[in-house]
C-alpha cells in the first residue's frame, strides 16, 4: 500500500489547515482550556485511542464478515483501518444492519463505512465525506435469463420475483419501481445464492456490487451495467455538525483516493474492474 507518503503529506496539510482555522477564528474562538471550549469528535477519538466504525458486514466488496472471521473485511473496511492508522488509534467495530444503520451510528459510532449511498434522507441526520465513487442501481440475474431483465418495465411485471435485503436503498428502490412484481426480502449474506437457486429472478442493487458479484458467480450476469436506472454516490457517514472531524476525514480521503492507497486496497477485491470509472 502506498500510504506512508500520503500520511506525511497529510500531516503537512492538517497543520496548515489548523493554522488557517485558528487565524480566521481567533477573534471569537474560546481558549482551548477556557470556559465554553467544546470537544470535537476528533478530540474524543484521539483521547479515547480508538475510532468506533459502524459497518454491516454484508455488502462485498465494500464490507464483508465471513462466518469464521473475528473482524469484517472489504474495501471500505480496510479504508477505515487506514484512517485509524493515520490517527494512530485502534478500531472498534460496531456491526449493524441496513435497517439499524442510522440508529446504531447515531448511538455508538464515529464513522460508518461499507458501500453507503449518500442521499437527502440520510443527510438530514449525518454529514457525509466527499464522494468516493459514482454509482447507480442496475439489475443482476441468472446469465441465461439476463436479457429478460434489462429495464424497469422488464422487471415491474406480474410473476417477476425481485429480491433484496430488508432496509436500505435497494429495498426503497424495488418498492418504488416494481409495484406490479413480486417482492421478497432475504439475508444479504446469501441473497445471491437465492438467485442462483432460482428462488428469485432478479436483484437490483448498486453497479459496484453487481460488477463484483458477476465476477464472483459464473451463473450470474449484470443485465445492463452501463445504463444504470438512477444516479448515486457513495461516501462515509460522519457526525452531523462536527466540521473539524469532517475536515480531517475529508483531507485524509482526498489523499487516499489520489495517491494509490484506495486503488491498492481495492485491487485484491475487484481486480481490473474500475469501480470509480476513472480508467
Amino acid at each position: 500500500m502506498n500510504s506512508r507518503p500520503a500520511l506525511r503529506r497529510w500531516w503537512g496539510l492538517a497543520a496548515a489547515a489548523s493554522l488557517l482555522v485558528l487565524t480566521a477564528c481567533s477573534s471569537t474562538a474560546p481558549e482551548p482550556d477556557g470556559e465554553g471550549a467544546q470537544e470535537t469528535r476528533l478530540d474524543a477519538v484521539l483521547s479515547a485511542g480508538e475510532i468506533a466504525v459502524c459497518t454491516t458486514g454484508d455488502y462485498p466488496p465494500f464490507t464483508e464478515l465471513s462466518d469464521d472471521a473475528a473482524e469484517p473485511d472489504g474495501i471500505d473496511v480496510d479504508m477505515a483501518r487506514d484512517l485509524a492508522e493515520t490517527l494512530e488509534v485502534d478500531v472498534r467495530w460496531v456491526l449493524t444492519s441496513w435497517g439499524d444503520l442510522m440508529d446504531d451510528f447515531l448511538a455508538d459510532c464515529d464513522i460508518a463505512v461499507g458501500g453507503i449511498s449518500m442521499n437527502p434522507a440520510r443527510a438530514e441526520q449525518v454529514f457525509f465525506t466527499e464522494p468516493i465513487l459514482e454509482d447507480g442501481k442496475t439489475p443482476i440475474a441468472r446469465c441465461d435469463e439476463a436479457d429478460q431483465y434489462r429495464t424497469i418495465d422488464d422487471i415491474n411485471r406480474p410473476g417477476v420475483v425481485s429480491i433484496f435485503p430488508e432496509g436500505g436503498t435497494n429495498e426503497d428502490f424495488a418498492r418504488a419501481n416494481y409495484p406490479d412484481g413480486e417482492l421478497i426480502t432475504h439475508d444479504n449474506l446469501t441473497i445471491f445464492d437465492e438467485l442462483v437457486a432460482g428462488n428469485a429472478d432478479v436483484m437490483t442493487t448498486d453497479r459496484a456490487e453487481v460488477l463484483f458479484i458477476a465476477n464472483e458467480y459464473e451463473e450470474l450476469c449484470a443485465t445492463n451495467p452501463d445504463e444504470t436506472f438512477d444516479y448515486s454516490v457513495m461516501g462515509y457517514m460522519l457526525p452531523q455538525g462536527d466540521t473539524v472531524f469532517k475536515h480531517y476525514v475529508d483531507q485524509w480521503l482526498t489523499i487516499a483516493l489520489n495517491d494509490g492507497t484506495y486503488d491498492d486496497i481495492a485491487e485484491p477485491w475487484v481486480g481490473d474492474v474500475d469501480l470509480r470509472g476513472e480508467g
